[in-house]
C-alpha cells in the first residue's frame, strides 16, 4: 500500500467537537475498562502494606527479606515497563493490555499460594511485570484515544483508579484482619482478591478498540479513522486523522522508534533526560514508603497493629479525594506549577514527620501527629505530583516511540522505587525513622530545582503540536 496515497494530504487545525452523547458514553466506557489496569496496579502495590505483618510471622521474614518481598514487585515492574512499552509499540496498546491482564491473574494467584519466601519473591516479581507494563501502556492508550482538551482528565482517571485500588487494598486488609484475627494465612485472603479485577480487565478489553494513533503509526489509516469515529464527531475525527497521518509519515521517514534513533537525534536524548527526571522526582518523595510500610510507620508512632491497619485507611481515603481534586485542577491550571506545588507540600510534610518522630514522646500524641502528616503528604502527592507525572510521561514522547520512551522512563521510576523499597526497612533500623525522612527532605529540595529548570509545560496542545514544540525546544 502506498502510504502517501492512502492518507489525507495535509494536517489541519483540529475542529471543534460536537460529538453526540453516544460517542461521549463510548469514550467513558473505554476509560473505565482500561483503567482496571490502574486498579490492579494500585491494589497489588498497596496490599502488601497490611499483608506484610502477618506474612512476616508465617514466612519468617527478616528486615532484609521483608524488603525483598516488597521490592521484588518493583524490580519486576522495571522490566515490565520497558518490555510493555516495546510490546505496545510493536503489537498494539489493546493487545498488550490483554496480555497484562493474564499476567496480573497468574502473579496474584502465585502470591496467594506461595509456600515460602523464595516462591513469594518470584511471584511478586511476576506480578511486577504486569504492574510495570500497565503503568506504561494504560496511560499511553488513554492519551492516544482522548481529545486534546480532555486528555488531562481522562489520563488521570488511571491515577484515580490506582489510588482507589490502594484504598480497596487498605480497606479489605483491615476487614480481613479483623474477621480472620491472628489465624494463620490471613494474608493469603488479602492477596487473592486481586484476581477478580484481572478477569474484568481481560474480558473488558476484548471488546475495546485499538489506539487510533498506534494504528496510524502502522499506516492503517482507515482503521484509525473508524476508531476515531467511535470517540469523536465525524468532522473532528477526519480533521484529527489528517494531523496524525501527516506526522506518522514524517516519523516513518525519520525512522523514529528506539535506541538507534536517539543516537542520531540529540533532541530525543535531551527529551529522555527530562522523562527520567520526571520519573525520579515522583519517587524520591518517598511516597511508596508510606504506601508499602504505612502500617509499620503508624505502629512505630504509637498505634497498635489493628489500629494502625484501620488508621491507614485514612491514607487511602485522602489519596482518592486528592486525586479527584488533582483531576479538577488539571483542567484549570498548568502542569508544571502544579508539580512544583506538590513538591513543596510533600517536602514540608516529610520534614514534619521526621521532627514529630524525633521530639514527641511515644503515645497517642505522636501517633496522631504522624498520621496527620502522612495524610497531608499524600494530599500533595496524589493531588499534584502523581497525576502530573503519569500524564506528562504519556504526552512528551514522539508518536512512534511513545510506548518505548515512556517504558524506559518508567524503568527509571520503578528502579528508583525498588531501591527505596529495598533499603527503607534497613535505613529505619540503622538510622531511625526521623533521619530516614530527613533524607527524603533533601531529595525533595533537589527535585524542586529540577522541575523549575528543566520540565516543559504540556497543557493545551494536541500530541502532534506538543511534539513539534518539544522538537524545536530541545534541538
Amino acid at each position: 500500500m502506498d502510504v502517501r496515497n492512502d492518507m489525507p494530504k495535509a494536517p489541519t487545525t483540529v475542529a471543534a467537537d460536537d460529538a453526540p452523547p453516544a460517542v461521549s458514553r463510548r469514550l467513558r466506557l473505554i476509560t473505565v475498562i482500561a483503567t482496571f489496569g490502574g486498579l490492579l496496579f494500585g491494589y497489588d502495590t498497596g496490599v502488601i502494606n497490611g499483608a506484610l505483618p502477618y506474612m512476616t510471622d508465617d514466612l519468617g521474614l527478616t528486615p532484609f527479606t521483608e524488603g525483598m518481598v516488597t521490592s521484588s514487585l518493583l524490580l519486576g515492574a522495571a522490566l515490565g515497563a520497558v518490555t510493555g512499552g516495546r510490546l505496545s509499540d510493536a503489537r498494539g496498546r489493546r493487545r498488550t493490555i490483554l496480555v497484562l491482564a493474564v499476567v496480573f491473574f497468574v502473579g496474584a494467584l502465585g502470591c496467594t499460594l506461595a509456600p515460602n519466601t523464595a516462591v513469594m519473591v518470584v511471584a511478586r516479581f511476576v506480578l511486577g511485570l504486569a504492574v510495570g507494563g500497565a503503568s506504561v501502556t494504560v496511560p499511553v492508550y488513554l492519551a492516544e484515544i482522548s481529545p486534546a482538551e480532555r486528555r488531562g482528565a481522562l489520563v488521570t482517571r488511571n491515577e484515580l483508579m490506582i489510588v482507589s485500588g490502594q484504598l480497596l487494598a487498605f480497606t479489605s486488609n483491615a476487614i480481613i484482619a479483623r474477621v480472620g484475627g491472628e489465624s494463620g494465612g490471613v494474608w493469603r485472603y488479602m492477596l487473592v482478591l486481586a484476581t477478580i479485577p484481572a478477569v474484568v480487565l481481560w474480558f473488558g478489553m476484548l471488546v475495546m478498540p485499538e489506539s487510533p494513533r498506534w494504528l496510524a503509526s502502522k499506516t492503517r489509516f482507515s482503521e484509525a479513522l473508524e476508531v476515531l469515529k467511535q470517540v469523536r464527531s465525524q468532522q473532528r475525527a477526519e480533521a484529527e486523522l489528517r494531523e496524525v497521518s501527516a506526522l506518522a509519515v514524517k516519523e516513518d521517514q525519520q525512522r523514529l522508534g528506539g535506541w538507534q534513533d536517539m543516537k542520531s537525534a540529540p533532541w530525543l536524548r535531551r527529551l529522555m533526560f527530562v522523562g527520567f527526571g520526571i520519573a525520579i522526582v515522583q519517587q524520591i518523595t518517598g511516597v511508596n514508603t508510606i504506601m508499602y510500610y504505612g502500617t509499620q510507620i503508624l505502629t512505630d508512632a504509637g498505634f497498635t497493629a489493628d489500629s494502625a491497619l484501620t488508621a491507614n485507611i485514612a491514607n487511602g481515603v485522602i489519596s482518592v479525594l486528592a486525586t479527584f481534586v488533582g483531576i479538577w485542577l488539571l483542567g484549570r491550571v498548568n502542569r508544571r506549577p502544579m508539580l512544583m506545588t506538590g513538591q513543596i507540600g510533600t517536602t514540608a510534610a516529610l520534614l514534619l514527620i521526621g521532627v514529630f518522630s524525633l521530639v514527641l514522646p511515644s503515645g497517642d500524641g505522636r501517633a496522631f501527629a504522624v498520621l496527620a502528616m502522612t495524610v497531608t503528604f499524600l494530599a500533595f502527592q496524589q493531588g499534584a505530583i502523581s497525576p502530573v507525572t503519569w500524564l506528562m510521561l504519556s504526552e512528551i514522547f514522539p508518536m512512534r516511540m511513545r510506548g518505548f520512551g515512556m517504558g524506559v522512563a518508567a524503568v527509571v521510576l520503578w528502579l528508583t522505587n525498588f531501591a527505596i523499597g529495598l533499603v527503607f526497612p534497613s535505613l529505619v533500623s540503622g538510622i531511625g525513622i526521623s533521619n530516614t525522612f530527613f533524607l527524603f527532605v533533601v531529595a525533595g529540595v533537589f527535585s524542586l530545582a529540577f522541575v523549575k529548570l528543566y520540565v516543559p509545560e504540556t497543557k493545551g496542545r494536541t500530541l502532534e503540536t506538543l511534539e513539534a514544540e518539544l522538537r524545536a525546544r530541545f534541538s
